[in-house]
């Protein structure tokens, strides 16, 4: 916790020369940089992008997990293969190649864009997180429900969901996570359209109070996101 201080003690400070521990003068000057830089709107869209970005994804990444998961696969490391390749190269680069396609079909700076783009990373993250949540275990919980009679609907709902919600909430966090601080993506699918990372990157260098601000402002809904995974990873199998 002692950067995450530090952090919120620099959003504050006014004045703060080394070698001093503590800053010379607090006050809310980097609050009102900060609020002035889009930072609303790069806020909204970045949530907006971060969170249909995971729904996307759990529902490509569901069924990809299953058939992974329940090995009926006989070749998958082709499969991995071809899921770890978007990993391999910075997000930026792959935002690139697509710029050029995206602005021929009109999806460059759009909401629809921007998700695709963040879901060519976002996917393969997801799909890895899920695996852990299918395999014999699962299965076995899931003949017990056909067994006793629960039709393919009910059985989805009462046992399948429920078994795998631990693992379904930490894929929906990483999955969210990585969507909500994709910078190299956002900048070059985006358009111009303000996005919380591409806000905040250009203080790092040039004013870090206003910087540290936007960070505590860029850790919000993560730590939300993060309170969420854990409630629902106590749940029992």
């Amino acid at each position: 916790m002692a950067p995450l201080l530090a952090l919120v003690v620099r959003a504050f400070a006014d004045e703060w020369r080394s070698p001093a521990l503590l800053p010379q003068r607090f006050g809310l000057r980097g609050v009102r940089i900060a609020l002035g830089a889009d930072t609303g709107s790069a806020f909204a869209n970045s949530a907006e992008v971060a969170l249909l970005t995971v729904v996307a994804a759990l529902v490509i990444a569901w069924p990809a997990a299953r058939v992974l998961g329940e090995r009926r696969l006989r070749h998958p490391a082709p499969v991995f293969l071809l899921l770890a390749m978007p990993l391999l190269v910075p997000s930026y680069a792959v935002g690139t190649g697509l710029t050029e396609w995206f602005i021929r079909l009109g999806l460059d700076g759009t909401t629809l864009g921007l998700v695709a783009a963040h879901l060519t990373v976002v996917l393969p993250y997801v799909t890895l997180v899920l695996l852990a949540g299918f395999g014999p275990r699962l299965t076995a919980i899931e003949e017990m429900g056909s067994v006793s009679g629960l039709p393919p609907l009910r059985r989805l709902r009462l046992v399948t969901i429920p078994a795998a919600a631990p693992t379904v909430a930490a894929a929906a966090l990483l999955g969210f996570l990585v969507s909500w601080s994709d910078y190299g993506s956002s900048l070059a699918i985006g358009a111009g359209r303000p996005m919380l990372p591409v806000v905040l990157l250009p203080f790092v260098g040039s004013d870090p109070q206003v910087a540290a601000t936007l960070a505590v402002v860029f850790l919000a809904p993560a730590t939300a996101a993060l309170v969420f995974t854990v409630r629902a990873g106590r749940r029992p199998l």
